[in-house]
């Protein structure tokens, strides 16, 4: 078996990706496709070759080769689904840094939205919120330069760069009839994928924004100061919200699932063949020691998030409250292509949570449904139109599901989908479907 390593990638494009890294086998990928391939492909290659040169040869202007073949890469892999991509060796970098958690920018999770870059969320404490950039912006130009036609990866590039240096923005805001131009400095941008308080001296409360190398040991800290801050017989439980939560490090999905639950399986991959089926387990134990658990998820929680949401419902270990997730339940395997050459992102398999759901284009529902009061001039910017409506999409196994509401009230009181989970651990709200403690996990 190939020896590899899974992750997840999701906080700059604002969708995870299920990502699976193998080294480069260029010579043996090459032989084995000329293997395969029939009469018909050969004739296709030739035709590919033959434009490639008349190109070459032709163009009224001398063409630059590298950028022939990398359009020429893209264009092959935009006709197969919208998560697998071709990364240039500088994107790849990018990738790699991004997923460190430190980086020098403006703050800002972004996707690809009709040809431009739609702000998801911006950071707390970075030079985007500071600015005022708000969720639901779409940039439409980076340093005078227009977004459109560019790929998410060259836009992202272009908004990064060395600290104490400024990127211009031009922003259409709805309900404004002008664009919106800001000035942004940049600076060297620390994910905090974890915060944390207590609420009333009997719940604690953990956010996860995204799963990077710093996502499990912030986890732990939280838990452990949460500890420290309310003794055990006066504990009622935890909530950890993973709203707006776009994906990240499957590592880290699975050993945040890990810390509690005692064991059985997390998550599973399946690919095109049997022998290629990956299981992920719980090794941390439950940290939390039994207490009980809600998760708040929506429309936004994507990925890394479901697979962690999915595994604590199916062990019925944690209560989920919100909105249905956005539906990514594909895995995309990172294929580096050598020194220079960048890493090609594949989509190779879907994955499952521990009961065989598949949660390709269906999301994960929710074991109460709690919807905000959504302002009116905000409800066309938090409807997610989710996995499903994203063209070329891979098909659910079962009827498809769209999106749904990813709104959440900037001030706690009016968070309807927290103040459920504080009643429900505080036993205020009974409801006869949901279990007000957790039962034993699922042996696997």
């Amino acid at each position: 078996m190939r020896k590899n390593s899974l992750f997840l990638l999701g906080a700059a494009t604002g969708v995870g990706l299920t990502l699976l890294v193998t080294g480069p086998q260029g010579s043996q990928l090459v032989a084995a496709a000329m293997a395969a391939t029939g009469p018909d492909t050969y004739s296709q290659l030739n035709l590919f070759g033959e434009v490639f040169e008349r190109i070459r040869t032709n163009y009224v202007e001398k063409p630059d080769d590298a950028k022939l073949i990398e359009a020429s890469i893209n264009g092959m892999i935009t006709a197969l689904d919208p998560h697998s991509r071709y990364m240039n060796e500088k994107a790849w970098r990018d990738m790699r840094e991004t997923t460190s958690g430190e980086f020098g920018g403006l703050g800002i999770e972004v996707m690809m939205e009709d040809g431009l870059v739609k702000v998801v969320a911006p950071m707390d404490d970075t030079p985007a919120a500071k600015a005022g950039i708000l969720s639901g912006d779409l940039i439409t130009h980076i340093n005078g330069e227009a977004v459109e036609g560019l790929t998410l990866e060259q836009a992202v590039s272009k908004m990064k760069g060395p600290i104490s240096t400024k990127t211009r923005l031009k922003i259409i805001r709805k309900g404004m009839e002008a664009p919106i131009e800001v000035s942004i400095m940049r600076e060297i941008i620390r994910m905090r994928p974890v915060s944390y308080h207590t609420d009333g001296g009997d719940i604690g409360y953990v956010k996860i924004t995204t799963f990077n190398e710093q996502t499990t040991d912030g986890l732990k800290k939280a838990i452990a100061d949460i500890s420290k801050q309310i003794a055990p017989e006066k504990l009622a439980g935890y909530v950890v919200d993973l709203r707006n939560n776009p994906g990240g490090l499957l590592d880290q999905a699975v050993s945040v699932s890990g810390t509690f639950m005692a064991r059985g399986e997390i998550v599973s991959t399946r690919g095109r063949t049997a022998e290629e089926t990956q299981r992920f387990a719980a090794r941390t134990g439950d940290l939390i020691k039994g207490k009980p658990l809600v998760v708040l998820i929506n429309g936004g929680s994507a990925s890394a998030s479901e697979i962690v949401a999915g595994a604590l419902h199916d062990h019925k270990r944690a209560t989920l409250i919100g909105s249905r997730s956005f539906g990514k339940g594909s895995v995309q395997t990172i294929i580096p292509l050598g020194t220079g050459n960048g890493a090609l992102a594949l989509t190779t398999a879907r994955y499952f949570t521990p009961s065989g759901h598949s949660i390709q284009a269906q999301g994960v529902v929710p074991d109460i449904e709690v919807l905000q009061d959504v302002p009116d001039e905000l409800k066309a910017r938090f409807d997610m139109k989710g996995e499903a409506s994203m063209r070329g999409h891979l098909s659910a196994e079962g009827a498809e599901q769209s999106g749904s509401q990813s709104y959440v009230p900037p001030a706690e009181k009016d968070d309807k989908a927290l103040g459920a989970a504080y009643n429900l651990l505080r036993g205020v709200t009974v409801n006869a479907g949901v279990p007000s403690s957790p039962r034993a996990a699922v042996p696997n």
